[in-house]
């Protein structure tokens, strides 16, 4: 395999991000993606409802509202991802008896919705100073029905012919997986092969969030 196409297996598509551009939360994150893009808002630490209150810790309260209609099982689903996912990450004993609110609005839907909502929940808790152990960088790849091929960041077109998805998060610190989510048929192999790729590409999105971090902070 020569070095070009080396360096080609692991690009995702192209991140674009605009912080700040909400004036309401404490931090905000628009994320695109490819062409799937998520607004991300974070509120706090605030004062939470008294039967919500942990006295230890911060309470996480995660909102997610999809593009059309109301909120479904499987939105439901996708909170409690992003809850456990951004909990890991946050020092919740920095703030006990507060709560920290994340609301995400779906904008558009092509492929890794889950990577790209998670990478903008990350992005907008940043945004809003809130003290985290690790950042978050998401990754979504598929395996192909018919050549069992790995494309990483697939779009919808690409997850037609899925066999299997996965969608995996992984911490800036030791690059462990914080979450993983999967849908389909594979193999105990192919799970560690995809987990594997999705590490490895990871790093592109942490580098993102090192870029983007210098360049807001040198306008501010």
């Amino acid at each position: 395999m020569s070095e070009d196409a080396k360096e080609n297996e692991f690009v995702l598509r192209p991140i674009n991000c605009e912080l700040n551009q909400l004036s309401m939360p404490d931090g905000s994150a628009m994320l695109m993606q490819g062409d799937t893009a998520v607004v991300a808002g974070v509120y706090g630490p605030v004062e939470p409802k008294p039967q919500k209150m942990i006295y230890d810790k911060a309470f996480v309260e995660v909102s997610y509202t999809p593009i059309k209609g109301p909120a479904k099982v499987d939105d439901r689903m996708t909170e409690m991802y992003i809850k456990e996912t951004c909990e890991a990450a946050i020092i919740v004993t920095f703030h006990p008896a507060t709560a920290i609110c994340i609301n995400i609005q779906e904008v558009e839907d092509s492929g890794g919705l889950l990577a790209c909502i998670i990478n903008a929940a990350c992005l907008a808790l940043i945004n809003a100073a809130v003290p985290m152990k690790f950042t978050i960088a998401a990754v979504c790849c598929m395996i192909q029905e018919n050549t069992d091929n790995i494309i990483l960041d697939p779009n919808n077109n690409q997850l037609e012919d899925a066999r299997a998805e996965f969608t995996y998060a992984f911490d800036s610190m030791n690059k462990d997986v914080i979450c993983c989510h999967t849908v389909g048929q594979f193999t105990e192999a192919e799970f560690f092969e995809t987990m594997d790729k999705c590490k490895q590409a990871s790093q592109h999105i942490f580098d993102f969030y090192r870029n983007l971090v210098k360049k807001y902070a040198n306008v501010i």
